[in-house]
């Protein structure tokens, strides 16, 4: 069977999946449906066509391409009827030359004025009186690897996948839920951070200045590279893997929306664990927050590399998932009962404790 007829079966099995998904989705509750129905392939693709354009210059931080991203994403987010949530607007600031790793430093150490970076941050109130005071993150990082000249004929490394995929969703579930009717009892912030490739710096950043209080966010969910079906296992279509899949009780809450929308919410035998500590879930949960990262392929053709364009992508699939997601934060939201670390996973320990550091109770699913 050759590559070709593999993938031509994955498409077909995921047009019957798809169909049927559609069927279940409109079984839901009308303010769930209509928020589902809200999120638009087409939309996203527009957004990402010139947040991973050459005009970005792959987003570097700190980048003119990086600034322009930001005013970009603000611009949805004032759109979408969001309350900016920043020191600046929609913008947390900080300045590069004094929180970026040793070496990145090192090359800013003479600039005369503050190289600001900035995570882009916006806020739904809730409706509820006594929960709105609580919060679900949705993030996602907008940063990418910028121009490196000496990486062959095209030097600008556009990002699509990894994370323009994430940020675009971000928007997408911003806009969705601001559109609605009927607001979630909880509120959601919803925030695109820099320095990702860096080291995290912008999701730590944020950890350590955070915009709302840490005991009061209940959950976070992050999206990095859902737009890449050719993932290097073979086609990954309607399908999707939580990192620290069996951690905490938010993975149960996805894949019980996967189930919902015809999405398979899966544990890779590896990477789900592996890579737990290597997006920007790991700031929020190494504060005792239950967090994880949605991705769809760990490793695709282009990853890290010139040819990562917005083209692509596979809008239908990601927008699939992001009404899974949507599905997922409208339940927490929703829920009076905030998610818990399992306390039976010895690999969730260390945040099952910081967990009860941060409320000063058991904070654990038993």
């Amino acid at each position: 069977m050759t590559i070709y007829t593999t993938l031509r079966i994955a498409l077909l099995s995921a047009a019957l999946m798809a169909g049927t998904a559609q069927a279940k989705e409109s079984q839901l509750p009308q303010p769930q449906a209509s928020l589902l129905a809200s999120i638009s392939a087409d939309a996203m693709r527009g957004d990402l066509s010139f947040l991973a354009s050459d005009a970005l210059e792959g987003r570097g931080t700190p980048s003119r391409g990086l600034d322009l991203a930001a005013e970009y994403i603000a611009a949805q987010f004032r759109g979408a009827g969001l309350e900016p949530l920043g020191d600046d607007g929609y913008f947390q600031t900080a300045d590069w030359r004094q929180i970026a790793p040793e070496k990145e430093r090192a090359k800013f150490a003479d600039a005369p004025e503050p190289l600001i970076v900035r995570n882009v941050v916006g806020v739904l109130r809730g409706s509820d009186p006594v929960l709105s005071k609580t919060y679900v993150l949705v993030t996602a990082h907008y940063d990418h690897l910028g121009i490196r000249k000496d990486k062959g004929d095209d030097p600008i490394f556009n990002g699509a996948n990894d994370d323009g995929s994430g940020t675009v969703s971000v928007i997408a579930l911003a806009r969705a839920f601001a559109a609605q009717q009927v607001r979630p009892k909880r509120s959601i912030v919803f925030m695109t951070v820099f320095g990702e490739e860096h080291g995290l710096v912008g999701s730590r950043y944020y950890g350590a200045h955070p915009l709302v209080p840490v005991a009061d966010t209940v959950a976070n969910i992050n999206l990095e590279q859902i737009g890449r079906t050719d993932d290097s296992e073979g086609p990954q279509v309607r399908a999707a893997a939580i990192t620290g899949a069996d951690y905490s009780q938010v993975a149960d809450v996805l894949r019980k929306a996967g189930e919902a929308t015809g999405i398979r919410m899966t544990k890779h035998p590896v990477n789900s664990d592996r890579y737990f500590a290597f997006s920007d879930n790991q700031a929020l949960a190494d504060l005792g927050v239950p967090a994880h990262t949605i991705s769809v392929a760990y490793a695709f053709p282009d990853y890290h590399g010139p040819a990562d364009t917005w083209d692509k992508i596979d809008y239908a699939n990601m927008a699939a998932i992001d009404r899974t997601v949507a599905l997922a934060v409208w339940t927490i939201a929703n829920d009076p009962k905030a998610p818990r670390w399992n306390a039976d996973n010895p690999k969730a320990a260390k945040y099952v404790e910081a967990a009860r550091r941060l409320h000063g109770e058991q904070n654990a699913a038993p």
